[in-house]
């Protein structure tokens, strides 16, 4: 074999450069000496196939990725019929020769060298052919790839010499499956199983002879014998049925089912698989897809850059279950429907995210995800508008949720103060740690030059009621979402503490101006408790699931698994988890969030205190949680959570943020409340954990000293001396005289060291009367009036 080779290697040589002398023996003794030079090992690399997103249940297909759609698949698995119409179709003698049919060589060169007018021929064997393709996937660079399929006596004779060796080492079975996953089916399908798919919506496995037949035709020319163009459709039947025909002449098919087959329509359509987020099986999945795209891109263990990831994952053929619960997803998009249509120019943002893993369970908005944004109005935003710029819906692809792109977040307002509160129990205060406040609180320490709250260079932040004012501590604060309580306490521990303990539980600054506030001027930032930087859904449903994960803060992920195709599962996106506070201090903080969703704690009271009262009652679960309001209402937010889920809203203008109407909290918080209450549906109730021992929320109790009807310097001298820190409290009526101490506020004991107001008395009460100085109410969510986000 190799002699008779090498003798026609020289004729085709020979051919190429003379063809009159094509069958000297000079031709004949140069290819024998040169044809055992050539190489013969094969270097074979898998053709390119699409990688397979599926959700959390492991099946739901969400989307793919290709550069293109392929899925190699083993002989196994494809139909006989398959197997049978490509050899009837490209190689006769497929199982009888050994990689080369010689005289179909020989006289293809001697003919296409010659002056005749005749045409081509081929004589290429499915082995031959099977080299070609693979010499072209492997190939280094382009001009490797021109090399590997140039029309040429050079390459003819190099795919003659790798094809004998593939012969050797292959059998004929494995040559057919390489040869069917790797050849090109024409619209946008590569492989048989893609083909099957995209012609026939069914498994390579179930291909009848005359769909087996169209798909074995259409490799030769793939445009050429196109059946969905219908210029073209005559001769795709026409090929077709010459294939059978050469089925029946080889006796793999009977005369019944070549009449049979010769009968039956052939397609004129196609259902070709879309490709990547825009595409995916569901408009609402396509948020959660986006996030994982981009999450892939940015990681170096799928390459050192993104072109390069973005080729692997177009190319790898991975199988990538999701954390992506098709009905968590399902019901957040459908509570969203209830409150807001996807043509409004606001936007209802909802993420879900399981405590202890990161897992990303539901992202979902009133958006359609996809790139046609034709339809939509101009932007709301006056600038942008002037400048032709269109809104973002109802059709985006900008990452609203997770934050990318030119999404850097939205203020989202008091949820912050979750963040002070945990750095002050970090650092000793109880809940229990109670500050006498006011109406409007003005900071020895904060400046905030330029900020709305400023007041003669001084920081100067309001609450959302003018009756919010008097003794509050964690719980009752929290509950309220008092501002002149948090504030003064972020002054305590240090609003740099602050920021750190938000950086730990994975706040990102991604506008520039928060990150420089962030990293340069954290210690004088008095207004990051009540939450003027921008922040995503994710970011802090994730920050919330801390508290309920014991304290570990999880990177956010949208993976479970990723598999090659072989099976072998990657070690990448795992749980990766870091200890962002203590166990016993994240359960003190979920004691306190009890209070504004209308759950109640465990360590102490809320008293009534809540901005979300309803939330409790709808979820039917053990929650905590908080709302948040910015600055003249501009946003508004509400994250609730369980001990197995915590969901985030946001209801913002993400085209318009500085815009001058009101969000509204009766949009979102029903949307998260009802998208809790469906994800937690059947599940049991769990009761939260309660810290080790009682100081981080009690606190050393000392005893306040008495100074009934003293007068209120004395008194706040008696106070002060007995390590508090006082204050003239309110009015209070009394069987003191008129303007003397008529007691404490608290009384009895505190915390040491914490706030005593001085109570002064008013004289009798008048009959009928009650006691005045009262702390006071919960209030309704609302803005803060010059004062930074509220509630």
């Amino acid at each position: 074999m190799l002699t008779i080779c090498g003798l026609l290697s020289g004729v085709v040589v020979a051919a190429a450069a003379f063809p009159a002398v094509a069958m000297s023996g000079l031709a004949a003794k140069a290819g024998g000496e040169s044809f055992a030079a050539l190489p013969s090992e094969l270097k074979e690399t898998d053709a390119p196939q699409f990688s397979r997103m599926v959700a959390a249940d492991g099946k739901t297909e969400i989307a793919v990725f290709y550069d293109e759609f392929r899925n190699v698949v083993p002989v196994k698995d494809i139909s006989p019929n398959m197997l049978n119409a490509i050899v009837s179709a490209e190689d006769h003698k497929f199982y009888d020769h050994n990689g080369v049919d010689l005289k179909g060589v020989a006289r293809a060169f001697v003919s296409n060298n010659s002056d005749s007018n005749e045409g081509q021929q081929g004589a290429s064997t499915l082995t031959m052919q099977y080299v070609r393709m693979s010499l072209s996937y492997s190939a280094p660079n382009w001009q490797a790839v021109v090399d590997a399929t140039a029309d040429t006596p050079k390459r003819k004779i190099n795919e003659i010499k790798y094809a004998m060796q593939v012969e050797k080492e292959m059998s004929k079975e494995e040559i057919l499956q390489g040869y069917l996953n790797k050849a090109p089916f024409g619209n946008g399908a590569y492989g048989v199983a893609a083909a099957a798919q995209v012609y026939f919506q069914k498994s390579p496995k179930n291909l009848t002879v005359p769909e087996a037949a169209l798909l074995a035709g259409m490799v030769k020319a793939t445009d050429g014998f196109d059946p969905t163009d219908p210029t073209k459709y005559p001769k795709a039947v026409g090929r077709r049925d010459w294939v059978m025909k050469n089925m029946l002449d080889l006796h793999y098919i009977t005369q019944k089912q070549y009449d049979d087959g010769i009968k039956t329509k052939v397609p004129h359509t196609t259902k070709r698989t879309g490709n990547g987020c825009a595409a995916t099986k569901n408009n609402s999945w396509g948020f959660f897809c986006d996030y994982f795209y981009r999450w892939w891109m940015s990681r170096e263990e799928f390459g050192k850059t993104t072109y390069d990831r973005e080729r692997r994952l177009k190319t790898g053929g991975y199988t990538i279950r999701a954390t992506m619960d098709v009905k968590a997803t399902a019901a957040a998009k459908d509570n969203i429907k209830d409150m807001i249509g996807n043509k409004d120019r606001d936007a209802l943002l909802l993420a879900a995210v399981e405590p202890g893993t990161g897992q990303v369970k539901a992202l979902a908005a009133n958006r359609n995800f996809k790139l046609d944004d034709g339809k939509n109005p101009l932007s709301s935003d006056p600038k942008k508008k002037a400048a032709k710029v269109k809104s973002t819906y109802p059709n985006t692809t900008n990452p609203l949720l997770s934050g990318g792109g030119d999404i850097n977040g939205y203020q989202a307002g008091s949820v912050f103060k979750m963040f002070t509160m945990v750095a002050a129990l970090e650092a000793g205060y109880p809940l229990a740690y109670p500050i006498n406040t006011e109406y409007r609180y003005k900071s020895p320490t904060y400046l905030d030059s330029g900020a709305p709250a400023e007041c003669n260079g001084h920081y100067c932040p309001a609450n959302a009621s003018q009756s919010e004012k008097g003794p509050y501590n964690m719980w009752t604060g929290f509950g309220s979402s008092v501002n002149t309580y948090f504030v003064p306490l972020e002054e305590r521990v240090g609003a740099e503490k602050v920021v750190k303990i938000a950086q730990k539980f994975g706040v990102k600054f991604r506008e520039p101006n928060d990150n420089e506030l962030a990293t340069k001027y954290a210690h004088d930032w008095g207004s990051f408790t009540l939450g003027v930087s921008a922040s995503t859904p994710l970011d802090m449903a994730n920050a919330y699931a801390t508290l309920a994960a014991d304290g570990m803060y999880c990177e956010p992920t949208p993976i479970q698994q990723i598999t090659e195709h072989d099976g072998t599962k990657i070690d990448v996106g795992k749980k990766h988890c870091t200890r962002a506070t203590s166990a016993d201090v994240a359960r003190a903080t979920i004691d306190a969030a009890r209070c504004p969703v209308g759950d109640q704690a465990q360590l102490g009271s809320c008293g009534g205190h809540t901005t979300a009262g309803t939330a409790r009652g709808v979820v039917k679960h053990p929650i905590f949680g908080k709302t948040g309001t910015t600055d003249g209402d501009k946003t508004a937010s509400l994250i609730i959570g369980t001990n197995s889920m915590v969901v985030a809203g946001y209801l913002v203008n993400p085209d318009y943020q500085n815009h001058p109407y009101t969000m509204r909290h009766d949009v979102v918080n029903p949307a998260v409340e009802d998208t809790l209450r469906d994800i937690m549906k059947g599940k049991d109730k769990v009761e939260f954990k309660k810290p080790k021992g009682t100081k981080i929320s009690k606190g050393e109790q000392v005893s306040i000293p008495g100074v009934k009807c003293t007068s209120v310097d004395a008194a706040k001298s008696r106070v002060e001396d007995a390590g508090f820190t006082a204050t003239v409290g309110t009015e209070v009526a009394s069987d003191c005289p008129k303007g003397q101490a008529a007691g404490t506020e608290p009384s009895g004991q505190t915390v040491k060291g914490g706030f005593v107001a001085i109570q002064v008395s008013s004289g009798p009460a008048p009959s009928g009367a009650g006691p005045s100085g009262a702390p006071a109410g919960p209030g309704g969510p609302g803005g803060t009036p010059g004062g930074g986000p509220g509630r």
